[in-house]
């Protein structure tokens, strides 16, 4: 599996909190089966990004765990004006590998102001936009319109492994099922912390929807997506291949 988002470094933001952390984050994903994870450490308000210390910090694991986990950056980014500025001078360093996917965060309670007309200067300037964890967003569970609107004019989506298990509430499940179930799902990572509640481990979220909607969408939004996304190349167009449980698998 390859995790897409992970604040696996330490010293960024509210994710690893040490360097002992950091590695053992590495070593907990490795025995999950993950293969590579790109650290996405918060570019916001509270949390400046700097793109030379998080490359040194990914070097820095990198050389502890030698070839047995890949790591590459990327950042978690949110929509404020600064950074927006930010990204039209220089993409690169903010994007998946810094290639052209950029994960794209909104608040759990509110929407960014004209976000429609932003993502579509995104997408202008060469870039694909990922909405992370948009189940976790108390509007857009409502409103899965706007969700549905962005995607079709070109964004992504990515949901959170420890949604689809409940551990962000009833409602991030339910709606998590629904919107795989309606192929508005391309990505399912981590969105790691910690060692013990959002944790690196994503097998058991994989085997939930391997069961649920059968192995090859399970392969298409743990494996191939996001594989495809830190080397910048076009997702696989093709609708979600589901394969439709009966209606009393979910009991």
């Amino acid at each position: 599996m390859v995790d897409l988002h992970c604040h696996i470094l330490s010293g960024m933001d509210d994710g690893a909190k040490s360097p002992e952390d950091s590695l053992a984050m590495a070593e907990m994903a490795i025995a999950d089966g993950i293969t590579h994870v790109v650290a996405t450490p918060h570019s916001s308000d509270e949390y400046r990004f700097d793109f030379a210390a998080v490359q040194r910090a990914a070097a820095e694991l990198q050389a502890a765990l030698g070839t047995r986990l890949q790591i590459a950056t990327g950042c978690d980014f949110h929509l404020n004006l600064e950074n927006l500025a930010a990204l039209r001078k220089n993409a690169a360093p903010f994007c998946v590998h810094q290639r052209t996917y950029l994960l794209v965060e909104f608040s759990e309670f509110a929407i960014p102001p004209a976000v429609d007309q932003t993502l579509y200067e995104i997408q202008l300037a060469g870039l694909r936009p990922v909405i992370t964890h948009p189940e976790r967003n108390a509007i857009l569970r409502t409103q899965p319109d706007r969700l549905e609107k962005w995607i079709r004019n070109g964004s992504y989506s990515q949901v959170t492994g420890g949604s689809l298990l409940g551990r962000f509430g009833p409602g991030a499940q339910q709606t998590s099922e629904q919107w795989i179930a309606r192929g508005l799902v391309h990505f399912v990572a981590s969105d790691a912390h910690d060692l013990k509640w959002r944790t690196t481990a994503m097998d058991e979220a994989f085997r939930y929807v391997q069961k649920a909607f059968g192995e090859e969408a399970a392969a298409r939004v743990f494996e191939e997506n996001p594989r495809a996304a830190p080397a910048g190349v076009e997702l696989d167009g093709a609708p979600l291949p589901i394969k439709r449980r009966k209606w009393y698998a979910f009991w």
